[in-house]
């Protein structure tokens, strides 16, 4: 079945956020030529939280400031894309990775490509593709004690404790089976190329509606990785 093709649609001329890899000079750099570029075309250029203001732009100190941005440009590599992510909150601002780190699943745009792919962003010729996230609720006695949103994974693991730990695991009032492991991640199909394949789980297609449960170091020859559908709740006990 062939899908319909997302693209982005700005109906103004949208505000930009730089997000960069402070510790690389070839990032600021190319964050400060970037400003210029778009300064020189009449479009607001902002620096991302927690980063040394950008000459020429204005700074953006909370995450509800970012949120309000039509175009997040990411330059480094996937750490720093992941931080981009967790500062938008789960907010649907567009991001468009360039990758300038050791790794780039996540920033595929190359630098020496970076004005071309900017350009095209803001003429509304670049599809736009969405990513599952993973809403995370971590309770303690009975009590939710906190809840975070996460594009990769999330990895539950014993800690400084030398024993293994036993994690039953339950899709919504059905418990699936118990692992005895140093940990168990799940992991959703972005970041099934992660923790999740140095785990020895499957890679997941970005568009399949799937998480991926894989235990660490599991202790049983039975226990492997387990696909589940992304729409049911799924529990964690540390039995």
């Amino acid at each position: 079945m062939k899908r319909s093709i997302q693209r982005l649609k700005f109906e103004a001329r949208p505000r930009v956020a730089l997000v960069y890899r402070s510790g690389t000079p070839a990032a600021v750099n190319l964050a400060q030529t970037l400003t210029q570029w778009l300064s020189e075309r009449h479009f607001e250029v902002y620096t991302g939280p927690e980063q040394k203001k950008l000459p020429g732009t204005k700074l953006l100190k909370t995450s509800s400031e970012m949120q309000k941005m039509g175009l997040v440009l990411v330059l480094g590599g996937d750490g720093t894309y992941l931080r981009a992510v967790r500062l938008l909150e789960g907010s649907p601002v567009p991001i468009l990775g360039v990758n300038l780190g050791s790794l780039g699943f996540l920033t595929p745009t190359r630098a020496d490509a970076v004005f071309a792919a900017v350009e095209h962003a803001l003429q509304n010729k670049m599809k736009l593709i969405p990513r599952a996230m993973l809403q995370v609720e971590f309770y303690r006695r009975g009590k939710k004690a906190f809840s975070q949103l996460c594009l990769n994974d999330v990895v539950i693991e014993r800690g400084n404790q030398s024993s293994l730990i036993n994690i039953a695991i339950h899709s919504d009032k059905f418990l699936v089976s118990e692992v005895k492991a140093d940990g168990i991640l799940i992991a959703s199909p972005t970041g099934s190329t992660a923790y999740n394949l140095a785990a020895g789980g499957p890679l997941l297609h970005p568009d399949v509606k799937a998480l991926v449960v894989t235990p660490i170091a599991p202790h049983s020859l039975t226990s492997r990785p387990l696909i589940m559908p992304d729409d049911r709740d799924l529990r964690f006990h540390i039995v």
